[in-house]
């Protein structure tokens, strides 16, 4: 039956009227909370605000990345296993792909496509050992399947493949080689981007676990490396070459700032000899050379990728 309030008068509605609305247990309970005041201000706690993780605070931008498929086609294209996956990358290692320097950036791609041939067909491996390949005009490629944006397990460094990605200069840096200032910024804002993610300084440390006792360190060993490392530093190699190995300092220092981090004083002895370091550290360059018109010869076979 519904009742209808008398005109010009308020409608009262009791917690007795809304019992017979409700089943036993819970009218029982809406009465005791009616007895008690159903009005009374319940207090709000306000949490304290969370404080900025490194993690966040110290995430660099995402450089411009070329997809795989700007290089890898089917007239090269295998078969191969699902990529494998880190939780985490916590140190890059850089290395040389030990290929001719004398290309044009137009030319970068076929490079690539016949190292992955070289890699995948020789050496038998299930794809192209490098995480990411920058070429000498800065331009930064996709290089072994999975996203780029994942920790994918690479094989570019014996013993160090997990939670560690792979960054390859496009050419031979050994002594007395001129490291293009592109390749090197673009070498930095890779691993900015990647180890800020995991919020990992540049210029600091890792600790990374040896899966292989064919590396510098035993099966099983736990070892502190650069978060920046040269492929020699986990493993018996001249790669990245000398003059590459010369730029890491300023490489690390670069990546530190594109994550926000205030500079450190470089000490003499890390810079480049017969450079000087400019006031304030190198900002990410978008210089690009003029490239030759010279057309490179296949790819020197490399023992840079070690699965």
């Amino acid at each position: 039956m519904r009742v209808f309030p008398r005109a010009g008068r308020p409608t009262r509605i009791t917690a007795l009227t809304l019992l017979g609305c409700l089943p036993g247990l819970a009218a029982v309970l809406v009465l005791l909370q009616y007895a008690q005041g159903v009005d009374r201000p319940v207090p709000t706690r306000l949490a304290a605000p969370a404080p900025t993780s490194p993690a966040i605070r110290y995430r660099a931008p995402r450089p411009h990345i070329v997809p795989r498929s700007a290089w890898l086609n089917d007239t090269v294209r295998r078969t191969q296993p699902p990529p494998r996956y880190d939780d985490k990358v916590v140190a890059v290692f850089v290395h040389h792909t030990d290929s001719p320097n004398g290309y044009s950036c137009a030319q970068a791609p076929e490079i690539i496509r016949r190292l992955y041939a070289g890699q995948t067909g020789d050496r038998a491996w299930d794809d192209l050992g490098y995480n990411f390949v920058v070429d000498r005009c800065g331009t930064v490629y996709e290089g072994r399947a999975g996203g780029a944006d994942r920790a994918v397990t690479g094989a570019h460094t014996q013993g160090f493949n997990h939670r560690t990605a792979g960054i390859a200069a496009l050419g031979t840096f050994t002594a007395g080689v001129p490291v293009p200032r592109a390749m090197a910024d673009s070498i930095a804002a890779v691993a900015a981007w990647k180890l800020g993610l995991a919020g990992i300084d540049p210029r600091g440390s890792a600790r990374l676990v040896s899966s292989n006792g064919r590396s510098r360190y035993r099966e099983g060993a736990v070892v502190a490396l650069p978060a920046v490392a040269g492929h020699q530093d986990g493993y018996m190699t001249n790669c990245p070459g000398a003059a590459l190995i010369a730029r890491l300092p300023e490489i690390r220092e670069t990546a530190a700032r594109l994550q926000g981090r205030v500079p450190a004083a470089a000490p003499s002895s890390s810079r480049t000899p017969g450079r000087s370091a400019p006031p304030g550290g190198t900002p990410l360059s978008v210089l690009r050379e003029t490239p030759p018109r010279t057309f490179p010869g296949p790819p020197a076979k490399t023992s840079t990728g070690t699965p």
